[in-house]
């Protein structure tokens, strides 16, 4: 189960780590990270929700790894926001899709990059449960 709880960490981490990038960019400055257009819901950023996401599952992480969470609660945990991820980065990913515009200064769309990182998450942490053989609950 470390390995999974460290791996976890470490993409709840970079994926906190680049959200957090791109919302102080749209904070300070007011325009948005890699000179892409900023997809907005309910009337804010859609990198500020992503922040939040990432926050979440990564100081979720940190209390497993530090042994101040119980791993399986942490697993239960990041494969419930990591859903809501995949759905809300998904949904950005699909307009962008439909409108051609699915590569960016990175090569693909920070979406999809944003993407990428909650399907990794909600994987391994689906395949932990697996590993430590307790349903969910």
């Amino acid at each position: 189960m470390k390995t999974w709880t460290r791996t976890v960490f470490i993409l709840s981490l970079a994926g906190f780590c680049f959200s957090g990038y791109m919302s102080a960019v749209k904070f300070f400055s007011g325009t948005c990270a890699f000179s892409e257009p900023c997809p907005y819901f309910l009337g804010y950023p859609a990198c500020w929700y992503g922040f939040v996401m990432y926050l979440a599952m990564f100081v979720a992480s940190f209390l497993a790894v530090f042994k101040k969470m119980p791993a399986t609660l942490m697993l239960k945990m990041n494969v419930a926001i990591s859903a809501l991820g995949v759905i809300f980065s998904g949904s950005f990913v699909a307009q962008e899709l439909l409108a051609s515009r699915i590569t960016g200064t990175l090569g693909l769309s920070t979406c999809a990059y944003g993407l990428i990182f909650f399907i990794a998450i909600f994987v391994l942490s689906l395949m932990a449960f697996r590993k430590s053989k307790r349903p969910l609950r």
